[in-house]
């Protein structure tokens, strides 16, 4: 970690209305309920607020227009390209590899010295590669405010090439049984990525029109998407030979109870947990993750360097301590953090 210098300024920080909220420069990121104006880091329907004015990355901005009130006013931020937010304090956005358009915001105010103090807010991110979305681009910072969904040191994601592979072979042995594989996938983000991982056998695809919806903005945005019709209540027999793709959510729905005989599997990071396939009433559950596991969490904060890491949502506490017993000052947002070791400034 970076030690003490100059550009230090003691940010505050706090966990509010869902998001996170700096009142020195009046600025919320993320926040559930409805702001003045907001920075939303990604399109995921949990992130989103009527807000006044939401900036975001262009990306994600486009990804809006269909998840927000018509005439929401949307302010588009190119990557990279820095934004006043009044107050001495300007706004930069860089992929977080998360999502198509997801953003991690780097906020900058005047220090102590000629240099600026920086904070790093991370938004749901990701650091292995994607087929579907930008390569996560850590930058240097004071302060990191991290989200921490997995961070317990159980959560270590398999090669995504070796889930993708898993997955793949899964629809192949039911294809050739007959069946029709469903998979389970987010409509926005997780959809996408199961689609690039399979252009490569070229098997026709029925989509749910939620992940028709969004893989039509994708392929605008200039993302390689292999085509597929659209399911329907009508689907039934016509659907033997195809790969289906479905949210989660319409695993019982009637519309997927006509598609018989079928097999029907989860994507998700929470696929490593014992029991998943109960939870999720499904036949196989795949660990293909959009957030970092727990290794991808201590690369962030190796990469960025902070003087001070805070840590939001999934095991925050539980992250936090185990970065104090290397010495690294850490606080979960929400919650009790308990001192593990003695913190030295």
């Amino acid at each position: 970690m970076r030690k003490k210098g100059k550009t230090r300024v003691d940010w505050q920080v706090e966990a509010k209305a869902g998001g996170v909220y700096l009142p020195q420069v009046d600025f919320w990121m993320d926040p559930k309920k409805p702001q003045r104006r907001a920075l939303v880091t990604h399109a995921h329907y949990d992130h989103l607020a009527a807000h006044g004015e939401i900036l975001a990355s262009s990306g994600t901005a486009e990804l809006l227009k269909v998840r927000v009130p018509k005439g929401t006013k949307i302010r588009a931020i190119e990557f990279g390209e820095s934004y006043s937010l009044g107050k001495g304090a300007c706004l930069t956005l860089y992929p977080a590899g998360h999502i198509l358009g997801s953003s991690m915001a780097l906020v900058e105010v005047a220090g102590h010295g000629k240099k600026k103090s920086r904070l790093l807010y991370t938004g749901d991110f990701k650091l292995r590669k994607s087929l579907s979305a930008e390569a996560c681009q850590p930058v240097r910072a004071d302060v990191l405010v991290m989200e921490t969904t997995f961070g317990l040191p159980k959560y270590r994601m398999p090669p995504s090439e070796q889930v993708i592979g898993e997955m793949l072979e899964f629809c192949r042995e039911n294809l050739a049984q007959g069946k029709v594989p469903v998979l389970l996938g987010y409509a926005l983000g997780k959809s996408q990525e199961i689609m690039c991982a399979l252009a490569r056998e070229k098997w026709p695809l029925l989509l749910h029109s939620s992940i028709q919806t969004m893989a039509g903005i994708y392929r605008k945005m200039g993302v390689s998407l292999p085509e597929g019709r659209t399911l329907n209540a009508t689907t039934g027999k016509k659907a033997e030979g195809h790969v289906v793709l479905c949210p989660p959510q319409t695993v019982r729905s009637k519309g997927l109870q006509k598609l018989e005989p079928k097999k029907t599997a989860m994507l998700s990071g929470w696929a490593l947990e014992r029991g998943a396939i109960y939870r999720y009433g499904c036949d196989a559950a795949f660990p293909l993750s959009d957030h970092a596991d727990y290794d991808e969490l201590w690369e962030m904060v190796g990469l960025v360097q902070p003087q001070q890491v805070r840590t939001l949502h999934g095991f925050a506490r539980e992250f936090a301590m185990d970065l104090q017993e290397k010495g690294i000052e850490a606080w979960a947002l929400t919650g009790d953090t308990q001192m593990v070791l003695p913190i030295s400034r």
